[in-house]
């Protein structure tokens, strides 16, 4: 049951307007995500914003998507995870990329070590030990690349707690229950 209600397009206006016109641009639709955070157009510029400056870190746009998949699917945000899951295929996942990141995983094995890390973060609130740590090192994550888990896995924890109380329509194909 939607709680937040996505704003019509047509009558967005001011800085509402101006940022969904932004997400069309970038993404050729404005999904209901964005448009129930027009409602206040602080939380959709906090949004763009945050997303943006982590489109431009170190990590892959793929493996970006497999940490918002893991974080989507351990917080069952089915939005985020129907979202994630047709955004990772315009990024270059496979079908098993989507699936093995969603529960955790991934072939190569610094995304594994990545996504790993990620499930930690959000599975202990932050409170990692060191071996946590040591792994995704020892599979060659540097510091930029520890920082960014932690950005994605805040930033899908805000959308994914969002959506969650928005109550957010799913405008994405549903993704495939997990086996």
């Amino acid at each position: 049951m939607t709680r937040i209600t996505p704003i019509d397009l047509q009558a967005a206006e001011g800085r509402a307007k101006e940022l969904l016109d932004a997400v069309k641009g970038k993404l050729g639709m404005v999904p209901n995500m964005t448009r129930a955070m027009a409602a206040s157009p602080a939380v959709l510029d906090a949004y763009v914003g945050f997303s943006g400056a982590l489109a431009r870190g170190v990590l892959s746009p793929g493996v970006r998507e497999q940490l918002a998949l893991v974080v989507g699917e351990t917080n069952h945000c089915d939005y985020c995870v129907a979202a994630h899951t047709a955004l990772g295929k315009r990024a270059g996942l496979s079908d098993q990329d989507i699936l093995d990141g969603r529960r955790g995983a991934a072939a190569d094995p610094k995304a594994a070590a990545l996504v790993r890390f990620a499930r930690a973060v959000v599975d202990k609130r932050g409170q990692v030990d060191d071996a946590d740590l040591a792994a995704v090192r020892e599979a060659g994550a540097g510091d930029a690349e520890v920082a960014e888990v932690v950005a994605h896995v805040a930033l899908n924890v805000f959308t994914n707690y969002f959506n969650t109380v928005a109550g957010t329509p799913i405008d994405f194909p549903k993704a495939p229950a997990l086996a």
